[in-house]
């Protein structure tokens, strides 16, 4: 038997075993062994998150919020006095007027008057609604990602440095890229260039776009709005008995304003206009259906829609005449009983604002955009609005054409050209006399042929014509086509990373802000172009140092 203080022996030592070649010594705790986990079956979410670009369109009334190279947004929010109050408010419930004394400015996320305006509540707003939408919708993190921001060309200054300082101090954004919307929804369209007729809520706007770029934008105060006051005008009449009077003040309205809104977009209709164009004519089939002869036209809708309210006090219902509602689109869009001449710039009827628009614009310019005309915004979705819309502005050109002076002496000298011309063409159809036709053809066959006039055919150039698919180019004639709004357009442009033509970088605007923009004109094309590589390119290439960037249209309106 060994003693205590001797050496222990070489079997009891555990450690002391040697281990076969090959073979990884086993720790004397018991533990899982490593397992090596290949790449292809980890979590896709961290190869993504660098990937990410996220696209938002901020709207007067709606952000729309989703990932580059999806075709529709995932989050749609709104701002309204419902999504505002706190958690554990029932005042609407609990209150019956309560619904009824916010109207819509309580309704709008901006607007363009900034006078009264409280850019530090938008703010607030703004980061409330992307953070809703970035943890309940998005389901992403905190980590920083590209932004897109699709906005109006004609956004003030003050507010659009208060989104771009939301996306930089409080989501982190490395690179925000500014995308006008006009042009986005060019490119949702498949098409260079367009006419973007943007029927919005606070105005509508006509924007030509040639080549992907700007070319004149026009506004009027004509959008919904104002459409949504006088509907809200028809109703106050018809429930109460009694002209509204708009000078009495919010808490007065007998309607809440999402019933009212509601009742608008399911009700409101426009009349086709008097002018058909007749090319229209010729691409559509009229078709005959029976009816009763007592019913002297079926197309337009006739009688009264009865419509329960239930933001009254007390709930009703009330019979609205459909003819009192088509009343109401014709006066707040079109105003056909005013002439031309006493609107203002800013307050033009529609198709007036688009005749004019066009009109302004260079030839060439005009004839690509009139035949690529395409609807946007909300107050587009109206029955028959399209439809009415077009065949106006063809009404005018048939009557006016393209000259911009007009009165009585421009119309007595049109109508004069106009038979002199008629007068000329009846003369060119004339057959010429026998004698002067055989002298043409005897000094045609004497003249000799000119070695400039015998051209030799390439046989490459034949090739390739042959080749070449020759595409019809439309122009010069009124059509409409389909575009899917500006925030698809922007996600196909991120998707194919296309550098934007204004990219803002989170260092140089924490350095400089709005007032470090530059002019378009005094950037460079090479450092604008090395913009789109990311923010760390951008600081290697300039050193450090101040460089030349700009907002684009932003900055030059």
């Amino acid at each position: 038997m060994a003693s205590g203080n001797g050496p222990a022996l070489a079997h009891r030592s555990v450690s002391n075993i040697r281990t076969a070649p090959g073979q990884q010594p086993t720790p004397s705790t018991p533990h899982t062994p490593p397992r090596a986990i290949s790449g292809s079956y980890g979590s896709p979410a961290t190869v993504r998150a660098d990937d990410d670009f996220l696209l938002i369109e901020i709207g007067s009334r709606n952000i729309r919020v989703g990932f580059a190279g999806d075709s529709v947004p995932k989050a749609v929010l709104s701002s309204g006095p419902r999504e505002q109050r706190r958690a554990g408010d029932f005042s609407r419930w609990t209150e019956p007027g309560a619904q009824r004394e916010h109207w819509a400015p309580e309704h709008e996320i901006w607007r363009y008057d900034l006078r009264d305006f409280d850019l530090g509540l938008f703010q607030d707003k703004l980061e409330r609604m992307l953070r809703d939408a970035f943890t309940r919708l998005l389901l992403i993190d905190s980590r920083s990602r590209r932004a897109g921001l699709v906005l109006d060309p004609a956004v003030p200054i003050p507010l659009l440095s208060a989104v771009l300082d939301v996306l930089f101090t409080q989501f982190q954004a490395p690179l925000v890229s500014l995308l006008a919307s006009p042009t986005m929804t060019t490119v949702a369209a498949g098409v260079r260039s367009a006419l973007v007729i943007d029927m919005g809520w606070s105005e509508t706007v006509v924007t030509s776009v040639y080549e992907y770029r700007e070319v004149r934008s026009s506004r009027s105060i004509r959008g919904g709005k104002s459409l949504l006051n006088k509907t809200y005008t028809l109703l106050h009449k018809i429930i109460t008995g009694k002209e509204y009077e708009e000078a009495s003040h919010e808490s007065e309205h007998v309607i809440a304003f999402s019933e009212c809104e509601d009742i608008m977009c399911r009700l409101m209709w426009c009349r086709g206009a008097a002018y058909k164009s007749a090319q229209r004519q010729s691409t559509q089939l009229d078709t005959v259906v029976e009816q009763d002869e007592t019913d002297a036209d079926a197309s337009h809708p006739r009688g009264d829609a009865r419509i329960p309210l239930h933001s009254t006090s007390p709930p009703k219902h009330i019979d609205v005449s459909f003819e009192k509602l088509a009343d109401v689109c014709d006066d707040v869009l079109f105003d056909p009983s005013t002439s031309p001449s006493s609107f203002d710039d800013h307050e033009l009827p529609l198709h007036w604002l688009v005749y004019q628009h066009l009109l302004q614009l260079p030839l060439d310019v005009r004839a690509l955009c009139m035949s690529r005309i395409m609807f946007t915004g909300g107050c587009s979705n109206i029955l028959g609005i399209k439809e009415r819309l077009v065949d106006e502005v063809s009404s005018i050109i048939d009557k006016r054409g393209w000259t911009a002076v007009t009165g009585k002496g421009a119309d007595r000298s049109r109508n004069s050209t106009q038979i002199r011309r008629s007068s000329a063409m009846t003369r060119s159809v004339e057959s010429p006399a026998p004698s002067e036709s055989s002298d043409d053809t005897e000094r045609s066959r004497s003249r000799p042929s000119s070695i400039a006039t015998q051209t030799e055919e390439d046989a490459i150039e034949a090739k390739l014509a042959r080749n070449r698919k020759i595409l019809p180019h439309f122009q010069g004639q009124l059509r409409v086509i389909h575009s899917l709004g500006p925030w698809a357009g922007a996600s196909l442009l991120c998707q194919l990373k296309i550098p934007a033509m204004a990219t803002v970088d989170k260092e140089l605007w924490l350095q400089q802000g709005a007032s470090g923009a530059s002019r378009p004109g005094d950037v460079d094309v090479k450092m604008q172009q090395r913009q789109s590589m990311g923010a760390v390119g951008l600081v290697r290439a300039s050193g450090g140092h101040h460089v030349n960037w700009t907002l684009g249209t932003w900055g030059s309106i």
